[in-house]
């Protein structure tokens, strides 16, 4: 059984901005630091738990690259309390929960199936699962409403996050 987390392996979240006033807003990179994933050396099965309230900001992305001067530690700190506090809700939502239903090899990577269990509401999923490297890399849009997630919006609607974000998991390929 193999088992990663957040000090050999990595959970970044991408979010975008919307609205009128997007210009004013910045698109962000986000890190989950607290999270288990194990997967079956012969079976393939995947069990992975996130905790939504280790979610903290990275950085501001300008066109798809890291600018990590724009944001100052009071913007990070209100950004994780909307996240966690506002967004997510952590206290009333603790956990992610992703199981696999079904894994298929695919070329020289994986087709992963499976339920996630996310803000009190599960849903099927598929990715892919991509050698880069020396790592293992899945990347999925997760559209938040699905999940009953109301994206974050401010002055009236006018500035708002993207309803889709960007999950990218990376782990180490096991020799």
């Amino acid at each position: 059984m193999a088992r990663f987390d957040a000090y050999n392996s990595e959970c970044l979240l991408f979010s975008f901005k919307d609205g009128l006033l997007a210009r004013l807003a910045h698109d962000l990179k986000l890190q989950v630091e607290r999270f288990s994933i194990e997967a079956d050396d012969t079976t393939h099965q995947i069990t992975a738990t996130f905790d939504p309230s280790s979610i903290q900001v990275v950085c501001a992305r300008i066109d798809g690259r890291d600018d990590r001067s724009t944001l100052s530690k009071g913007d990070k700190t209100k950004i994780y309390d909307n996240v966690t506090k506002d967004v997510l809700r952590t206290r009333k939502h603790p956990e992610i929960r992703f199981d696999s239903t079904h894994v298929v090899e695919r070329g020289d990577g994986f087709s992963v199936e499976g339920t996630l269990q996310m803000y009190g509401k599960s849903r099927n999923l598929q990715t892919s699962v991509r050698p880069d490297g020396d790592r293992w890399v899945a990347e999925l849009k997760l559209h938040q409403p699905d999940f009953g997630i109301k994206p974050y919006s401010a002055a009236l609607g006018a500035l708002k996050v993207k309803p889709d974000i960007l999950v990218r998991v990376s782990v180490p390929r096991q020799s």
